[in-house]
């Protein structure tokens, strides 16, 4: 086990550990990757020549608990999750370490203009939601034969 003093020998260098765990805690920069990480659920989004897919992960989330929406190009992934300590004999149940979140959640993905909206799939296994949503006909790419 490692203990840390109350202060430590390079006090400069620690303020500036602080200032980039902080940094990197409130780091809103749009990115493909997204902009906040470590939220959840965890979403991975990635896309084919014919569709986009969006994959969940929503481990102990029942899924009827999960509310699913597409309008206008944004896809809304929203849910809760329960508290998974369980109730005691009618006294408090005192936790000393709960990592795991509960409670409600949203995430939004905003999505390309060419989706089929009218198309779209869903599927839950494992834990992991998977939605597929197909690109519009029109927009996939033909081969124009030269005459």
């Amino acid at each position: 086990m490692i203990y840390r003093t109350l202060f430590p020998r390079n006090m400069f260098a620690e303020l500036d550990r602080l200032q980039r765990d902080l940094a990197q805690a409130f780091e809103f920069s749009p990115s493909i990757r997204g902009a906040v990480r470590g939220g959840f659920p965890g979403i991975n989004v990635g896309n084919t020549q014919k569709s986009v897919e969006v994959y969940v992960f929503v481990p102990g989330v029942e899924p009827g608990n999960l509310d699913v929406q597409l309008e206008k190009g944004v896809l809304t992934i929203a849910g809760e999750r329960s508290d998974p300590l369980p109730a005691s004999d009618g006294g408090k149940v005192t936790a000393h370490i709960n990592e795991r979140f509960s409670g409600r959640f949203r995430r939004v993905i905003a999505l390309p203009d060419d989706i089929n909206p009218d198309a779209v799939e869903a599927g839950y296994r494992d834990g992991v939601l998977h939605i597929s949503i197909p690109r519009r006909e029109a927009a996939l790419p033909r081969r124009i034969t030269i005459q």
